[in-house]
């Protein structure tokens, strides 16, 4: 007599069919916190710690404390990572600068204090600002010199220009300047001492120096230059 085939229990089966599938790889758990701004701080870190180009998605998910996989659910790849980086720390530095100036006026001493006092705002901000806009934008070959030159430099430059330019036709300042290469000399009495803050507060021991000092000095000096008084 043929033995019957075991059939399973139908219960066993329904219960098979109901198991939840376990979360994708990298998929973050629903009691995690969002890991997405740490990222971004994360990237910031490595960016201006190594530069651009020779960090990984990896290093950045190593910085942030979280897995690789994790870092490629919320961004995919490292270029999508570096335009979130862009969008949402970057251009915000450079805005608040622009909308400093936007509201200025026409008086050249007050689009300067404008210009001055927005690049010290976004540095106590956004301290990771010089330091990136030395490594990716003035030096050769940085990975964010195409994005200042196409979308940021044209706007702010053409406005600065324009106003100085306006006040250089109505006697109202030195002929002999420029209006075209006040908007670098400005940036390089501002954002250059932040970037290089590490290495003349060790030389000068000047730890009690911060940007506030380095924008009254740089106003004194825009302002009175280097005349001496009777």
């Amino acid at each position: 007599m043929a033995s019957k085939r075991p059939t399973r229990n139908h219960s066993t089966q329904a219960s098979t069919a109901r198991k939840p599938r376990g979360r994708t790889p990298g998929r973050p758990g629903t009691n995690m916190p969002d890991q997405r701004e740490g990222l971004l701080d994360g990237a910031l870190a490595c960016f201006v710690r190594k530069g651009i180009a020779a960090t990984t998605l990896r290093d950045i998910a190593a910085a942030a404390g979280v897995t690789p996989a994790l870092a490629h659910y919320y961004f995919g790849d490292k270029a999508k990572l570096l335009d979130a980086v862009i969008e949402e720390r970057a251009m915000p530095a450079f805005q608040q600068v622009r909308g400093r100036v936007a509201v200025a006026g026409d008086d050249v001493a007050d689009i300067v204090a404008a210009f001055v006092a927005g690049v010290a705002e976004a540095v106590k901000r956004y301290p990771w600002w010089p330091q990136l806009w030395v490594r990716e934008v003035v030096c050769e070959g940085g990975a964010l010199r195409d994005l200042l030159v196409t979308r940021i430099a044209p706007e702010i430059a053409r406005l600065l220009a324009g106003h100085f330019a306006r006040a250089q036709a109505a006697g109202r300042l030195n002929a002999d300047l420029d209006p075209r290469l006040l908007l670098p000399t400005l940036v390089g009495l501002t954002l250059l001492p932040a970037a290089g803050a590490p290495i003349w507060r060790q030389v000068f021991a000047a730890d009690d120096l911060g940007m506030d000092d380095v924008c009254r000095h740089a106003l004194a000096l825009l302002d009175r230059g280097l005349e001496l008084k009777p």
